[in-house]
């Protein structure tokens, strides 16, 4: 799996080693020293299982360290100084351009009932040390000659005490499979089977990390092409869609409905719901919002350390998007504001990436009333850019 490195951090710490190299040389030698968007509004087989599937592999990139080079009339060798970096905070982009996500052979758990026109398993891969599980369907048929295109499928917040890996999402699921597509919707670490604890989306990066890692597991999976990896989200899903973006190059195309796709700022001020009769708008009941005041207390508010929060916002690196993104919302969404999708239909215009922007008057947040043609835009938007390859 490949891995930005943020090249101007990279300059700065070079920049700044070397002015301290030219300083101490100073003080030892006394020697004296510079693309558009659209928007619309409307009304063969596979055994049973299977463990032998060839492991990713991951290449971490060494980052160059400055070196101090004394002069060369001097006798005397200046003393190393060791150049210290600044930690990142976990949840900083560039912090996870920087984190391997190798992801693992997807192992074949429980074979069920096939749907129309493909197979149905329950498979688990590594993310972290520990097992994620998630359901994975593959086409009937040979594959092409380089594989299925494949989608990571990221479903919204729903209790993980509550979760069921072959249980909501299932016609979402369904229209994505019987148009040729592998689909791995995955079930977040503490969500069913799957280990470890429900970290949450916002305060962790633990589920990014499964995100990221399941890319890695399908490019890995023999069946599926792993230079046709898309991805689709949900609500919270769609956070985790965007946020992986712009951190891997390997996702080609992405689709998000109903995101939670605002900046940290915004998820601050502006996840606000009004109610008629009620004068003080009142925060959504399912936002975890344990992190923004620890954050606030430890960090600053955006208004006071801006740097921080545009760090840690996705939509500060959308000139890094990895590919296309279609975006739809309902206008009638009691959950997640609409104004998230449509701040991040300009930012991304403003970016220079293609983009398509779909509203549906008084729909909700599952885009019920208009679930086929949301789902039908969206089959269209990956067979354009992720199964015909862009």
């Amino acid at each position: 799996m490949k891995r930005f490195t943020g090249k101007q951090n990279t300059s700065i710490r070079i920049f700044t080693g070397l002015s301290i190299g030219l300083l101490l040389i100073i003080m030892v030698t006394g020697c004296n020293p510079i693309s558009g968007g659209v928007i619309i509004k409307a009304d063969s087989s596979l055994p049973a299982a299977t463990t032998d599937f060839p492991k990713a592999t991951q290449n971490p990139t060494s980052t160059p360290q400055p070196t101090i080079s004394p002069d060369p009339t001097s006798t005397t060798t200046p003393t190393a100084i060791a150049i210290s970096t600044p930690t990142l905070h976990p949840m900083n982009i560039l912090a996870a351009r920087e984190t391997p996500y190798p992801g693992s052979v997807i192992t074949i758990e429980e074979t069920l009932e096939p749907g129309t026109n493909y197979y149905r398993y329950i498979a688990w891969y590594a993310s972290d040390g520990i097992k994620i599980y998630g359901l994975l369907t593959v086409p009937f048929g040979d594959a092409p000659v380089n594989g299925w295109p494949a989608i990571v499928f990221n479903h919204g917040y729903i209790p993980p005490d509550e979760y069921r890996t072959t249980e909501r999402y299932i016609a979402y699921v369904d229209n994505l499979a019987r148009n040729g597509y592998i689909v791995y919707k995955i079930d977040y670490r503490g969500h069913d089977r799957s280990e470890g604890d429900a970290s949450g989306a916002y305060g962790n990066p633990g589920y990014t990390n499964d995100v990221l890692n399941a890319v890695s597991a399908l490019q890995a999976f023999p069946q599926a092409d792993e230079e046709r990896i898309g991805m689709w989200g949900h609500s919270m899903g769609g956070f985790l869609t965007l946020r992986a973006m712009v951190i891997s190059p390997d996702i080609k195309a992405g689709v998000i409905w109903a995101g939670v796709v605002g900046s940290y700022p915004d998820l601050l001020c502006c996840w606000r719901h009004p109610t008629p009769g009620v004068p003080t708008p009142t925060a959504n009941p399912n936002f975890r919002s344990g992190w923004r005041t620890r954050w606030q207390d430890t960090y600053g508010s955006p208004a006071e350390n801006p740097e921080f929060w545009m760090g840690i916002s996705a939509n500060s690196y959308l000139n890094d998007l990895s590919g296309p993104i279609q975006l739809h919302h309902g206008s009638g969404d009691s959950e997640v504001p609409i104004k998230f999708s449509q701040d991040l239909y300009q930012q991304v215009q403003t970016a220079g990436i293609p983009v398509e922007y779909y509203e549906y008057e008084a729909d909700d947040h599952n885009l019920s009333g208009n679930f086929t043609l949301a789902m039908q835009r969206t089959i269209e938007f990956f067979d354009r850019y992720l199964k015909a390859g862009g």
